[in-house]
């Protein structure tokens, strides 16, 4: 198998006067947990839109386990084994996070007859096992808009595992996030996607949570890729530190 999971090449896409993707390149790798960083605007959520069939690029290509994915709707896109959480969780809020998981798995599986029990005992029981690799079993019967923003954080990204993806996209999976709470829910994420064998592209601002979990970071500058490679390299460059991270070159 190629090491490349996902391959993006020449993708170019404006808005009026702005180029929010101005020939990125770009290959994610079997396994690895990539972060993208960079100031608002640089064109991050774009290139998550582009791969998962919210925006098509006017040039470029991009390529999934070799197959050419460009000009598929997001749904298709999801069967062919990419999933994603946005930055704001979507969750069905007048629902309790069992229900959500439930009905995440009945997706996966095509089955969306209201003559079919939602949380029969099969998916009941596979709904849980989902919840507990999360944490999430306390919070189950709650409704989801009870939740404080980690927990709607982790039950968004649960409902996107559950559909079993190969590659996962998150952007900004902290965000909205307390303090205190960040670096336990990326354990978390990390551990249960590593478990799982998925790979995963994820939009950060927060540096200690990018050190600490990347394996590499490419960060996005006015819809170019500025720089690419491990944390330490990275974020020790004084243009991003300077551009990126608010450090003046010389601190």
């Amino acid at each position: 198998m190629s090491e490349v999971l996902l391959s993006a090449r020449g993708l170019r896409l404006a808005f009026g006067g702005v180029k929010a993707a101005d020939g990125i390149d770009l290959d994610v790798r079997h396994g690895e947990f990539l972060a993208i960083i960079g100031p608002n605007g640089a064109g991050k959520t774009t290139f998550i839109n582009m791969t998962t069939g919210y925006l098509r690029p006017q040039a470029g290509r991009i390529e999934f386990e070799g197959k050419p994915i460009l000009g598929l709707s997001p749904r298709a896109i999801v069967r062919r084994g990419i999933g994603r959480s946005f930055q704001l969780p979507q969750l069905f809020t007048e629902h309790t996070v069992l229900e959500n998981a439930a009905l995440a798995i009945a997706a996966r599986r095509g089955i969306w007859s209201p003559l079919a029990p939602l949380l029969r005992p099969r998916w009941r029981d596979e709904a849980m096992d989902l919840l507990d690799r999360f944490g999430l079993r306390a919070v189950a019967e709650a409704r989801a808009d009870a939740l404080n923003e980690g927990a709607r954080k982790l039950a968004d990204i649960a409902m996107a595992v559950a559909l079993e993806p190969s590659l996962l996209l998150m952007d900004e999976p902290t965000s909205g996030v307390a303090a205190a709470e960040k670096m336990a829910i990326v354990e978390t994420l990390v551990r249960v996607l590593r478990s799982t064998g998925v790979t995963a592209v994820f939009v950060e601002h927060d540096m200690d949570v990018v050190a600490r979990f990347a394996d590499r970071v490419a960060v996005w500058s006015q819809g170019r890729i500025a720089a690419l490679g491990p944390p330490a390299e990275v974020l020790a460059d004084p243009a991003v530190r300077r551009d990126v991270i608010g450090i003046a070159a010389d601190a």
